[in-house]
């Protein structure tokens, strides 16, 4: 089984966040991510990936793309 740790992770949405800094801009690091985002959704976990800077300079777009997934999820689950 694969171990990996997640900057946000969403239990009852099955959602993860991750936010990456300048070492996700080479392309080693961008095909582990790709392959690992591969392995989670292969587990019914969906990734959302924001570069740093999106966060910094746009919040609002970043946190409306968050709620518009988490809305979409099939895993919803209400307690």
């Amino acid at each position: 089984m694969e171990k990996y740790i997640a900057d946000f992770y969403c239990h009852e949405g099955r959602l993860i966040i991750e936010l990456d800094g300048g070492v996700h801009k080479s392309i080693v690091q961008q095909e582990i991510d790709d392959d690992r985002t591969s392995v989670l959704n292969r587990l019914g976990i969906a990734v959302l990936r924001f570069k740093n800077e999106e966060v910094i300079n746009d919040s609002k777009a970043v946190t409306d793309r968050i709620s518009k997934v988490a809305e979409s999820l099939p895993y919803k689950e209400k307690y």
